[in-house]
């Protein structure tokens, strides 16, 4: 993946989007141009939306995906956003590797419930080896299950990424966050060109990549729009884009910020759709929040993946019957 680091966090949001030169041939996205979609009427927009969902995916189709946590509670990062942050008082616990039996169990139930791909989340800023050769373990067990598989496991080091190749991994996850300009008001513990860098290494080692961010975060419409815009000039673009509407927790710097209005997250959605038309959009923190008829306008504005399932990491996610019964609603099927 043809990427480059970002400048100081203090970049000024006028400047144009870290990408490589290569892709000038084909299409890359300006800041400006994407903030010019989330200013078109929200009919315009989600029309637009549609149709560029329409010519990539099935629009009445949908990616159903569990994500557990399988090392909760303790992680040394400063991440404002984040309750397993060992510097927040959240009731959250610094807690074991879960075993084996556990993931598998959870594996299991997942895809008894229709999921097709299974995340492992650890709160670490990065894997050490003996870590590693432990969720190399579970990511070979959890697909000869066969299901798709997805690891979240922070920042990795050279030769990781193709241990977990190796084991049998399909994606991994490791967001933005946020626009450049924006990330260090939100974490100060590690650098946006070390998510980058990671985010290089994946690519190298074969795997797809999971790469979106979180928006209600104090952020502006601009710096949206400059999150969107950095997501559509990786290259390749992410095969997955999960969108989270920050869940705040008591305890973490934002808990207590006004919150996103639902019209501003619809188009979120629909510019990442316009700008990505290839990659699965989906809808992930805050979604138990969230009314169904606002979930019902985010897939109609091109969202076409959801992580389903009772919890996402250690905040609430709709249940799998509740889940279903919307979908039923809206005649949409899981892929």
């Amino acid at each position: 993946m043809h990427i480059r680091t970002s400048p100081s966090h203090n970049e000024p949001a006028g400047n144009p989007v870290h990408r490589d030169p290569a892709r000038a041939a084909g299409k890359t996205w300006t800041r400006a141009e994407v903030e010019a979609l989330f200013e078109l009427p929200f009919n315009d927009l989600l029309h637009r939306a549609q149709g560029v969902h329409r010519q990539h995916h099935d629009a009445n189709a949908v990616q159903l995906s569990t994500l557990l946590s399988i090392k909760t509670g303790g992680c040394p990062e400063d991440c404002a956003y984040c309750p397993q942050s060992a510097r927040y008082r959240t009731g959250v616990e610094n807690e074991p590797l879960l075993p084996l039996a556990d993931v598998l169990a959870a594996a299991r139930a997942a895809k008894n419930n229709g999921a097709t791909r299974f995340c492992m989340g650890a709160a670490w800023r990065g894997p050490k080896q003996k870590d590693l050769e432990q969720v190399a373990e579970r990511v070979s067990a959890v697909k000869a299950l066969g299901l798709e598989t997805c690891a979240t496991l922070g920042l990795l080091r050279e030769g990781q990424a193709e241990q977990l190749k190796a084991a049998g991994l399909d994606f991994y996850n490791h967001n933005l966050d946020t626009a450049p300009e924006f990330y260090g008001d939100v974490i100060t513990t590690r650098e946006y060109g070390d998510r980058l860098e990671t985010l290089d290494r994946v690519r190298r080692a074969g795997l797809k990549v999971c790469c979106g961010g979180i928006v209600g975060m104090g952020e502006s419409r601009a710096q949206r729009a400059g999150l969107i815009a950095q997501l559509a000039n990786l290259d390749p673009q992410p095969e997955s884009v999960p969108i989270n509407d920050l869940v705040q927790v008591e305890g973490t710097p934002l808990h207590g910020l006004p919150k996103l209005d639902w019209s501003e997250f619809v188009r979120t959605i629909a510019c990442a759709r316009i700008a990505m038309p290839d990659a699965f959009v989906r809808l992930s923190a805050g979604r138990a929040e969230m009314p169904e008829a606002a979930q019902a306008l985010c897939f109609l504005a091109g969202a076409n993946s959801i992580f389903y399932g009772d919890k996402l990491l250690t905040t609430g996610n709709p249940e799998a019957e509740r889940d279903r019964a919307l979908l039923d609603k809206l005649g949409i099927h899981p892929l």
